[in-house]
């Protein structure tokens, strides 16, 4: 099996600058000089571990180019990315106060879609058979208008919309996991029959105005909007329940030719913008059920893009394993962590609910 690798080292020097996580720094306040907390370490440091792991030695290496005007606009308005573009040679922010980026870094935004093109581009080809783009900034909260939640551009939106232009790509399914709601992709294809949007995320986390199980699509895409609002505390038992009881069956109806995951390592167990428990070992398991259902519906041929994982150490393991499973690994890297004992990740009653719920809502989907 051939395998995808993105990344290029500018994704590092993405400056969120000297935040104190979200705000700005104001000894007046007592917030001291520190990071904003999207800044490079946990994305340098997981692609130092593909390197040191040995598995650098079985990826094919892509590189990336920037995406261009036209495959920015085809997700978001002319005045984003002029208002974008102003900023490029002074920084600014993205749009929503807390999405910061320093000079140059619309370049580099640009890199990070067209990473996302890349990769599904190149297993629309052939070239490879599977792919992870390993990207920064992430993208799937960035909206038409602004960017958000540390996303400045809609990176898998946009890889979706230039698929459909060079390989007219039918029908796309997206698996997000990140611990907060994919928004922004769900709004670029809220009445899209054709792109079935998928997110598990932590109830009411961030947006706290979206991702309920009510937000369905609108129009012809009613029903291809499956939103999972887990409850916070869901470990490896409740994220795989969800897959074996919702997501893998609504795959199963919608039948895609490509399978897209949105990889978000803030639901691990040791993140600190998340309340999830999701260990290496339970992202190894949700990436492999994604595996077999590519298998069943679209030869085989599934990408993850990088979103979010804000733990330096951790981190890197979360997607070590999803990266292993994607190039069919057999003896993977071992992890130091031995967190997969952890109380309470099987599947808890409250987490059952919430499931049961989601089940009622997979007779809308249609092939």
């Amino acid at each position: 099996m051939a395998t995808g690798y993105v990344y290029h080292e500018l994704y590092g020097w993405h400056d969120t600058g000297t935040q104190a996580g979200f705000f700005p720094a104001d000894p007046r306040r007592g917030l001291q000089p520190f990071h904003h907390f999207e800044y490079s370490e946990s994305k340098r440091r997981a692609h130092e571990l593909v390197v040191v792991s040995g598995l650098i030695d079985r990826l094919t290496r892509l590189a990336p180019r920037p995406a261009t005007d036209e495959e920015i606009l085809a997700v978001h308005t002319p005045a984003q990315l002029e208002r974008l573009v102003g900023l490029n040679d002074t920084g600014g922010d993205a749009g929503d106060g807390g999405t910061k980026f320093g000079v140059g870094g619309v370049d580099i935004a640009r890199l990070a879609a067209g990473g996302a093109i890349t990769a599904v581009q190149a297993v629309l080809d052939s070239a490879v058979d599977t792919a992870y783009a390993l990207v920064r900034p992430p993208g799937h909260h960035a909206v038409a208008e602004q960017g958000m939640g540390f996303c400045v551009l809609a990176n898998i939106a946009i890889a979706i919309k230039a698929a459909r232009e060079t390989h007219g790509l039918e029908r796309v399914a997206v698996v997000d996991f990140d611990v907060h709601h994919g928004n922004g992709t769900q709004a670029a294809f809220y009445a899209d029959p054709t792109v079935l949007k998928i997110s598990l995320h932590q109830d009411r986390f961030f947006p706290g105005n979206s991702g309920f199980s009510t937000e369905r699509g609108e129009g012809a895409g009613f029903g291809y909007t499956l939103n999972l609002p887990l409850p916070p505390g869901t470990g490896n038992g409740g994220y795989q329940e969800a897959f074996k009881r919702v997501v893998i069956p609504a795959l199963d109806r919608f039948h895609p030719d490509l399978i897209i995951i949105a990889a978000g390592y803030d639901s691990s167990a040791l993140d600190p913008l998340g309340r999830m428990m999701i260990t290496p070992k339970g992202y190894r398991a949700l990436t492999s059920m994604l595996v077999e259902a590519a298998g069943r519906h679209c030869g085989g041929r599934i990408v993850g893009v990088h979103e979010g994982g804000y733990n330096e150490s951790y981190t890197p393991f979360c997607l070590l394993a999803v990266l292993e499973e994607l190039a069919g690994v057999e003896e993977p890297f071992p992890s130091p962590f031995g967190l997969d004992n952890l109380g309470q990740q099987e599947l808890q009653p409250h987490q059952e609910k919430v499931i049961k719920e989601a089940e009622k809502l997979l007779k809308d989907i249609h092939c």
